[in-house]
């Protein structure tokens, strides 16, 4: 599909959300913490794949996301969630 099959709302609707797609994949990488400590351990498996492709798009380092998802703790994954939120996190670039 081309510009040309969407409108210029649509277009621009399209436009802002990859302009905030980064405070969009923290947030929902915030909201997956919480998730986390309260799903069954079922439903976790795919929330623990959900975060590793969201801290891949937000460019963690590579070794930092191993970690995480090894060790399968929510606290572990919210001192990520933290530092990205406070800016001290250095993403690769």
């Amino acid at each position: 599909m081309s510009n040309k099959d969407y409108s210029a709302y649509q277009q621009k609707v399209i436009q802002r959300y990859y302009d905030n797609r980064d405070q969009i994949d923290e947030q929902r990488l915030a909201e997956l913490v919480t998730n986390l400590y309260l799903a069954p351990p079922k439903k976790q498996a795919k929330m623990w794949e959900s975060a590793e492709e969201l801290m891949v798009r937000m460019k963690v380092p590579a070794s930092r996301i191993a970690h995480v998802v090894q060790s399968k703790d929510p606290a572990v994954l919210a001192k990520v969630v933290e530092e990205v939120q406070k800016g001290t996190l250095k993403r690769e670039k």
